[in-house]
């Protein structure tokens, strides 16, 4: 049985991972045949943001403590990941990527990356195994491996944004999957575009789906 790692960044699209985009991934991993074991850092989160209001909240929450709501308690601290244990490692979408693991939100192509997602990617990278980006999360790999070919869909400021990384960006709709055969990346855009859950549920299940048929393409 194949196994994949999902990287949460919290929990909620505006401060942490994107629920709809977690869920549906881990449903499309496991309808695939494949298991799951989700991850998160054990850092504090940018800032708590009302999900009613919008507004931020005067407050703060640890992302493994929040990240840990949608993978119902079986989570791990991101620290103890190994990818001789896995794969394939994948990252849903959400402010969180872009807030928590990354500083893409503030800094654009100048971002910064938590240095356990960037060990994460970097040591999957090395070992020839799928990396998964969903939504914003593929500016972030981007920026570790910098000439590879990504999706966000076709938000013109976050191509910017990826192409000033030194990366490639492919503009892509609802459910599409871009595979950058050299790096073993697949990404899809998910809420990057207009979407309903429909098409999230696309966009996980094509994304899965095509690394799963990559992996049983290349079984040694």
């Amino acid at each position: 049985m194949k196994k994949f790692a999902v990287v949460l960044a919290g929990s909620g699209v505006y401060d942490g991972a994107e629920i709809h985009e977690a869920t549906l991934a881990m449903l499309a991993i496991d309808q695939a045949g494949a298991s799951y074991q989700c991850f998160a850092p054990d850092i504090p989160q940018h800032h708590v943001i009302n999900h009613l209001t919008g507004e931020e909240m005067p407050e703060s929450r640890n992302v493994l403590i929040e990240a840990a709501r949608i993978a119902r308690g079986n989570i791990k601290d991101l620290a103890e990941f190994k990818a001789d244990d896995y794969d394939v490692l994948l990252f849903p979408g959400g402010f969180g990527a872009a807030k928590n693991l990354s500083t893409v939100a503030f800094d654009g192509p100048n971002a910064t990356v938590n240095p356990e997602v960037e060990a994460a990617v970097k040591a999957m990278h090395a070992q020839k195994k799928p990396i998964a980006a969903m939504c914003i999360s593929p500016v972030f790999v981007a920026k570790i491996l910098q000439d590879v070919t990504v999706t966000i869909g076709s938000d013109q400021d976050t191509i910017d944004t990826i192409e000033a990384i030194g990366a490639t960006h492919s503009l892509t709709d609802h459910g599409d999957v871009v595979f950058d055969e050299e790096h073993l990346v697949f990404t899809t855009p998910c809420y990057m575009l207009q979407a309903q859950i429909s098409d999230i549920w696309d966009g996980a299940s094509n994304i899965v789906d095509s690394i799963m048929e990559f992996l049983a393409e290349n079984e040694n």
